[in-house]
């Protein structure tokens, strides 16, 4: 029972919510132990936020998701787990972390309920409609980034927001694409009808190259960038990574769950352990000889 209540919640998804640890790494505000604490916080409450918002989204789902060849082995649609259940487990996650963020700082805690209402609204209709579905869900990745900024009280770059968003377009349009591809598999989302592979395909390659673009001007010129100018080496990191990303996409048709991709890629975690491990040291003060500040 414990094991179908885990899967419930989904805590392979949380690698998503790591997102709210980018704003205080980028201020250099995680080695201080306060500051630490306080985006440890964050993510908790994000993690149960977001865990919150799919276990009744899978009780909206739940006759969808019975009809579903994949889908109908959740436990709810499975009948594992009782909606009783599933609705006080939801309730409990989403008490807890508005408590959390609101324990933090009112920014905080109007961050989650931004967040909250968002899915909300997805899930009410914004999930049928082509474009709105993955702009809404990118929305919720900067919701995401904000909520560290709150939690230590830093301020966030607009390149770094942007960057961000464009990041969860180019993944979510990529996610679509594949989901496109099996249509005739299955798939019951029905914004697909709305969607073309080729248009997909375009929607794809202009959000990584937004990706690309907004986060090179991000390790130029901003205010990181002015304190810490041996930010620019994550650059390299972060643009392999997206180039590895569209090979995979384009070229063996993946995309469908990143967070599965990002665990089976050797290459794609070699770029994100690339980038921790360089943003860390020029946020620690690592300075590259001959690099102009």
């Amino acid at each position: 029972m414990i094991g179908e209540l885990l899967r419930l919640l989904r805590p392979k998804q949380w690698t998503k919510n790591l997102l709210v640890l980018a704003a205080p790494i980028f201020a250099a505000k995680i080695a201080e132990t306060d500051s630490l604490t306080r985006a440890g916080l964050a993510l908790l409450a994000m993690c149960l936020m977001s865990s919150a918002t799919y276990v009744f989204n899978d009780l909206v789902d739940v006759e969808r998701d019975r009809a579903h060849p994949t889908k109908r082995n959740r436990p709810l649609a499975s009948g594992r787990v009782s909606t009783g259940v599933a609705i006080l487990l939801g309730g409990a996650c989403l008490v807890i972390a508005l408590g959390i963020g609101f324990g933090l700082n009112r920014s905080s805690g109007i961050a989650l309920c931004s967040y909250a209402v968002l899915q909300v609204l997805y899930n009410l209709g914004l999930k049928k409609a082509p474009i709105a579905d993955v702009f809404t869900i990118a929305l919720g990745f900067i919701l995401r980034a904000m909520l560290g900024a709150a939690a230590v009280w830093v301020p966030i770059s607009g390149w770094l927001l942007f960057c961000t968003g464009a990041l969860a377009l180019m993944l979510g349009f990529a996610k679509r694409r594949h989901e496109f591809m099996l249509a005739d598999r299955g798939s019951s989302r029905e914004s697909l009808e709305g969607y073309s592979k080729a248009a997909l395909d375009a929607l794809v390659t202009v959000s990584a190259s937004g990706a690309a673009i907004s986060y090179g001007i991000y390790t130029l010129d901003s205010q990181t960038a002015i304190r810490f100018p041996s930010i620019v080496v994550t650059s390299l990191f972060v643009f392999f990574g997206i180039a590895r990303y569209l090979l995979l996409v384009f070229g063996q048709d993946e995309g469908g769950e990143p967070a599965d991709l990002l665990i089976s890629d050797r290459y794609l975690l070699g770029a994100v352990a690339g980038f921790m491990i360089t943003a860390i040291c020029a946020v620690s003060g690592f300075q590259i000889p001959l690099l102009e500040r």
